[in-house]
């Protein structure tokens, strides 16, 4: 770890909700492997267009959101006794608030949805925004996952060769490090010549090209098994649709890694539709890491 990202902190944002909560104790476990201090993060603001009718209405508001905050660092004491944890106060939506703390965050973990919304909503609009513009990785945590029934911690993370494919495979095997956790690279390829009708690609050997993407996805992790020989590593090659395999693949699984845009997202997406399926469908908690991130080890 850098000196630079040893004055950073694990960043949680945190408003007493169940996903929250959950994201806390993520949070605070993360502190502790990593030897960092935590941060928990409120944001509070005036929910109408109008001002309020009095000065003392926004006090009264922050002192709210000061009471918040202040709950969310006597858990994380009583999570972990002896963690450094701060809180961080700030005015405005939770989206915008978060995105800015991100940025003096090493890590940050945030509840799949917050107080408020819908019901039959998994991803809520704050942890769907922080990770699409974060320059940072983060976490959501939804409140609903069973826990991990395994007593060895496991970390799958999608590799598709793409910058931010490389760089959750660096953030996978460090946080594998971390937790004595087995890495489990999955690599998911579609062959166009097994579409039926007028969709399939007439390739003249598609099991040379199978060979080759499986020759290709050897060679992207190998890397990052020298820089990390402590870690155990099992590669996948999966002839399945990214969205279907890194969803199975998760199953029982500590944490699965994902970059926030792979191969084939659309120029404009600020999520890519295999990200966007995990965060809503992964069962397990799911960190997106933003591309690109220093590239491979050995450049």
């Amino acid at each position: 770890m850098s000196g630079h990202e040893q004055t950073r902190s694990v960043l949680v944002g945190y408003d007493g909700s169940p996903a929250s909560e959950q994201a806390l104790r993520f949070g605070v476990e993360e502190a502790r492997l990593r030897g960092l201090p935590l941060t928990v993060c409120h944001a509070w603001h005036w929910p109408y267009p109008l001002r309020p009718p009095e000065e003392n209405t926004l006090e009264i508001l922050k002192g709210i959101g000061a009471i918040v905050a202040d709950e969310g660092v006597r858990k994380a004491h009583a999570l972990a006794e002896g963690l450094d944890v701060r809180w961080r106060l700030e005015r405005g939506w939770a989206p915008a608030v978060l995105l800015e703390a991100s940025r003096d965050a090493a890590l940050t973990v945030l509840g799949a949805r917050g107080h408020g919304g819908f019901d039959d909503v998994t991803v809520g609009s704050t942890a769907a925004q922080v990770p699409a513009r974060a320059n940072r990785p983060v976490v959501i945590v939804r409140p609903d996952l069973p826990p991990t029934p395994h007593p060895r911690a496991r970390i799958v993370v999608g590799v598709d060769g793409s910058p931010a494919s490389e760089a959750a495979l660096g953030f996978a095997f460090e946080e594998a490090e971390l937790r004595g956790a087995l890495v489990e690279a999955v690599c998911d390829w579609w062959d166009p010549a097994a579409l039926p009708g007028p969709d399939r690609v007439p390739f003249i050997d598609p099991e040379s090209l199978r060979v080759e993407a499986i020759t290709r996805f050897e060679r992207t992790v190998a890397p990052w098994k020298t820089r990390h020989p402590r870690v155990s590593v099992e590669t996948k090659f999966v002839i399945e649709t990214p969205r279907r395999a890194l969803v199975k693949a998760a199953e029982d699984a500590t944490l699965l890694v994902v970059g926030n845009r792979g191969i084939g997202s659309a120029p404009k997406m600020l999520l890519g539709p295999v990200t966007q399926t995990a965060l809503h469908e992964a069962p397990c908690p799911v960190a997106v890491v933003p591309g690109p991130q220093g590239g491979s080890p050995d450049t």
